[in-house]
């Protein structure tokens, strides 16, 4: 059976598109049930079809879907797939979309700019879901964005704990790569211990994606073993770049941990040659086998959604998977 049932008749059904299935099998073991029979497939011009193999009439669905590229389609399949199991009659639509679509662009840095993470909010809503839970979204103010309840899960204690068996806990520095996540290096810091915490000074020319240049550290890392963090790593030319710096600053090592490993290319090749000693990150997005490395050390994240599915499902609280206190 999809289903769980709780509380008398109250069904719990999984569904997911096909961008990242091995995370959606291990979130439905995590929670003991099976995944909800799902047709899919796109016709000769790209349309997207879904179709439920089972009854959801009177569930609580979550519908899984990562966000690779190309990203476009996968979104477009988890609206339809939000669509499809409104009209089948499910009481209540969870979106689970760990890494959220488009969440650069929550703001307007130029004038004519489209705040799209708004618009992939205001998609979901009109598709039917009545929630949203994502992992370490880009800026915290996408909660925002949403005409309903959004859980926002944190992935520090799953990195940091992993990292704390790694290093020696008497020599670390937490490393922001830029200023706009210190605050989220001070969550780090709290968990490691209160290890001291540094920020890599960069600038950005925003005419040019994906391009900002490391400059200087602020902060004592000489001899010291860095855990340079970030919620995500694109073309890997960012946090490659404040490996270097580091080093030549002094840095004993350095360590990366990332939340959502988006690996365009050339990320594998640039943080394969960086001097990072590890890069860690979380399954929140598939990586094929020309997005590895030996130095890439991938976490999984399905004990955290499946344990914030739970809570959901059973009208618990969720609010220690967001602030990192789990």
């Amino acid at each position: 059976m999809s289903e769980i049932t709780a509380h008398g008749e109250k069904k719990l059904v999984l569904a997911t598109g096909r961008a990242h299935p091995e995370l959606a099998r291990e979130i439905a073991k995590e929670l003991g049930t099976d995944l909800l029979p799902v047709d899919a497939y796109d016709f000769a011009n790209g349309e997207i079809y879904v179709r439920a193999g089972e009854s959801v009439r009177g569930t609580d669905a979550f519908v899984i879907q990562a966000h690779p590229a190309p990203l476009n389609n996968h979104l477009m399949e988890q609206l339809i797939m939000i669509d499809s199991l409104k009209r089948a009659s499910a009481k209540r639509i969870t979106v689970v979309s760990p890494f959220y679509p488009y969440a650069r662009q929550d703001k307007k840095g130029r004038g004519r700019e489209p705040i799209s993470a708004r618009l992939v909010a205001d998609l979901y809503k009109t598709a039917g879901a009545d929630r949203i839970m994502s992992v370490d979204l880009h800026t915290s103010q996408i909660q925002g964005f949403f005409d309903g309840p959004v859980d926002h899960l944190m992935a520090i204690p799953l990195l940091a704990d992993y990292i704390r068996t790694r290093v020696d806990a008497e020599n670390i520095t937490v490393v922001s790569p830029d200023t706009g996540r210190v605050r989220v290096a001070e969550q780090w810091a709290e968990r490691l211990g209160g290890a001291p915490l540094a920020f890599v000074h960069k600038s950005r020319d925003l005419t040019v994606p994906n391009q900002a240049v490391s400059k200087t550290v602020v902060g004592q890392i000489e001899g010291r073993t860095c855990v340079l963090i970030d919620d995500m790593i694109d073309t890997g030319g960012t946090i490659s770049g404040a490996v270097q710096v580091l080093k030549n600053a002094g840095a004993k090592d350095v360590i990366i941990a990332a939340t959502h490993a988006v690996f365009s290319e050339p990320a594998a090749q640039r943080l394969s040659e960086s001097g990072a000693r590890e890069v860690v990150v979380t399954n929140t997005l598939p990586l094929n086998q020309s997005q590895r490395f030996p130095q890439l050390t991938v976490l999984s994240i399905a004990p955290l959604i499946a344990r914030a599915v739970r809570e959901v499902f059973d009208d618990g609280s969720v609010t220690s998977l967001f602030d990192g206190n789990a």
